[in-house]
């Protein structure tokens, strides 16, 4: 698969850089330079290009007046280059894949196109499906309303969830792997991350944090308490139907009587 990319900086110098950068990654295509952001709008909206490296500080338009300028049209997947730090939770904001700091680090740019080749992968097998659901709903009417009860069905199961979670603590953004999670606390609208060797805390509520997290691996185990069941160890039984996991790191956690139905469906 072809990553066809634009490439957007005020500087012609930080262009070639990151050229020379990009050209070990066979896969990727630099279908356009711009060196501002007005040009970045309409090499963008003329090429529907899959992935934008994007400078932040430029005259007029800058960065994020370039993805506000594309509201109206599907956005391809953002990079912003930049030689600052201090617009990073700005960018994380604006849903950019990533953040990188010039001059581009090689192995944080191979890190970065790994992330993009599996969310590109992930937008071709949603998109292959759809024409699948939409052939078969022409020539097979029956075929497609099976197909669309299994996928209801199947519902949890899609890709649907958060890969990485940003979480901005003591004055730095940290992307967590969300399979590194261990489990979570909850503490009013905080929620304390544990991912067996850091402990971060997140601004947001369980209830919203439970809607980007996978069901069939993080499930509620008490009131204020979500595990990552892929962690699991042990179950040790406690009194009065309650139980305690054990965690890979040692962690015991307590799952009250009203939770050990739901942890007993996903915990062999």
């Amino acid at each position: 698969m072809t990553i066809r990319t634009i490439l957007v900086d005020d500087e012609p110098l930080a262009i070639q850089g990151l050229q020379l950068r990009l050209q070990p990654h066979e896969d990727v295509e630099i279908i356009e330079t711009c060196l501002n952001g007005r040009e970045a709008i309409r090499a963008i909206k003329t090429h529907k290009p899959d992935l934008v490296f994007l400078d932040i500080q430029m005259p007029g338009f800058d960065g994020f007046s370039v993805i506000q300028g594309l509201m109206e049209v599907e956005p391809p997947l953002f990079v912003f280059v930049t030689a600052y730090q201090d617009h990073a939770i700005r960018a994380f904001e604006a849903q950019a894949m990533d953040y990188l700091l010039k001059p581009v680090d090689e192995q944080r740019l191979a890190d970065t196109l790994d992330r993009v080749r599996q969310r590109l992968a992930e937008k071709k097998g949603h998109e292959e499906a759809g024409r699948l659901k939409e052939v078969l709903a022409e020539v097979a009417p029956e075929a497609a309303e099976t197909l669309a009860a299994d996928s209801d069905a199947d519902a949890p199961a899609a890709n649907r969830f958060e890969k990485l979670i940003n979480i901005k603590d003591r004055g730095k953004i940290f992307r967590v792997d969300v399979d590194t999670i261990e489990r979570i606390d909850a503490a009013g609208d905080y929620m304390c991350i544990y991912t067996g060797d850091n402990t971060l805390i997140l601004r947001e509520t369980m209830k919203d944090l439970e809607k980007r997290l996978d069901p069939r691996r993080f499930q509620r185990v008490h009131r204020s308490t979500i595990v990552n069941l892929d962690l699991v160890k042990q179950v040790k039984p406690h009194t009065n139907g309650e139980c305690f996991l054990v965690l890979d790191s040692g962690a015991q956690v307590k799952v009250s009587r009203s939770y050990r139905e739901v942890v007993a469906r996903f915990v062999h």
